[in-house]
């Protein structure tokens, strides 16, 4: 669980370091769009994001990872990450968020990472979450514990709109069978997702993206992730933990976790200073995707800061034989 964060201000330029980060996980993975092989994609991504951390001007250490140190060599739980000066942050990646969009070469696959205080994000062993995420206007209209209806109607109103000019995000899964049916009976449209609950939340967070609402179940460290997006959008995502079976349920009580806790954008990242930076892999709504020309790339990313409320969107040309010049990697690997 999250601890409480005391301290002084984050860095100031922390974001635009982030940025660095997530264009080196989007150019290394972005070659392996459309080829089928997911784990091939991700690892390029992990070892361009770990590399490029390391340079950071943080003391960081990763809270939401690639998993527990046995079964990921990189960006594991509990790894130290930037080059060791303060502040001391929680680091959270997504290496690639819609790892499964990338290998198909589907739109809206991107790179994500984000920090926050020492001790602020919140961290669980329960795999999934389920989630309502709105932008400001509608931050104070929602409540998870309430009807689809209900709180379709009470964002619609806020925003100005009715329910039927919304549109919600709700990842393709059986499990949202019933959310999908409630919401057509609503009123409202829908947008299905493969993947990249992330890059939705944002959209969700963000104001004329295309997406007024994120509803449904997904990854619990994404809930976390996309809390980062919400804190820096000032926007609001609400979750409770959803055990997928008696096992997990289990541990819930084993370590006394309350599954009808509503946990708010502040629960899951704490009350300080959050940065955030995602670049896109695949072209989608949100940002572009990598596109390679003769001598490098393009990229398109934003960097978002909490503190500020400044949403900086970035348009980036990268020429790989520099790049290899300061990095020092062969320059078969640079964007490979």
């Amino acid at each position: 669980m999250r601890g409480e964060t005391m301290g002084e201000p984050l860095g100031c330029n922390l974001g635009f370091e982030l940025a660095r980060v997530t264009e080196a996980a989007a150019l290394s993975s972005a070659r392996w769009m459309g080829r089928g092989e997911k784990e091939a994609a991700d690892q390029a991504a992990v070892t361009a994001m770990r590399y490029a951390l390391s340079s950071v001007g943080m003391d960081g250490i990763v809270v939401i990872g690639e998993g527990l140190k046995d079964h990921a060599p990189m960006l594991y739980i509990g790894e130290r990450v930037g080059n060791g000066m303060p502040p001391e942050v929680d680091v959270a990646v997504d290496p690639i968020d819609g790892t499964r969009l990338l290998s198909q070469g589907l739109p809206n696959a991107v790179a994500v990472v984000a920090v926050a205080e020492r001790g602020a994000l919140f961290h669980t062993d329960l795999v999934y979450m389920n989630k309502l995420a709105v932008e400001r206007v509608a931050k104070n209209a929602i409540d998870i514990t309430a009807p689809v209806a209900t709180n379709l109607k009470n964002v619609a109103k806020a925003k100005g709109l009715q329910v039927e000019d919304l549109t919600v995000a709700v990842l393709d899964r059986p499990r949202h069978d019933e959310l999908i049916r409630q919401i057509r009976q609503a009123g409202a449209r829908i947008k299905l997702i493969l993947d990249g609950d992330v890059a939705a939340a944002i959209q969700a967070g963000a104001e004329g993206i295309g997406v007024d609402v994120l509803m449904g179940v997904g990854g619990a460290p994404e809930a976390v992730v996309a809390a980062c997006a919400m804190k820096c959008l000032d926007g609001e995502i609400q979750c409770q933990l959803w055990p997928r079976d008696e096992t997990e349920r289990e541990l819930a009580r084993q370590q006394n976790i309350d599954l009808n806790r509503v946990l708010t954008t502040e629960d899951l990242v704490g009350s300080g200073d959050v940065f955030m930076a995602a670049t896109g892999i695949t072209e989608g709504e949100l940002l572009h995707g990598v596109r390679y020309f003769a001598r490098g790339a393009t990229t398109h990313s934003l960097a978002m800061s909490s503190r500020s409320g400044t949403i900086r969107f970035i348009e980036a040309t990268h020429n790989f034989a520099k790049l290899m010049r300061i990095s020092g990697l062969p320059y078969e690997k640079v964007g490979k």
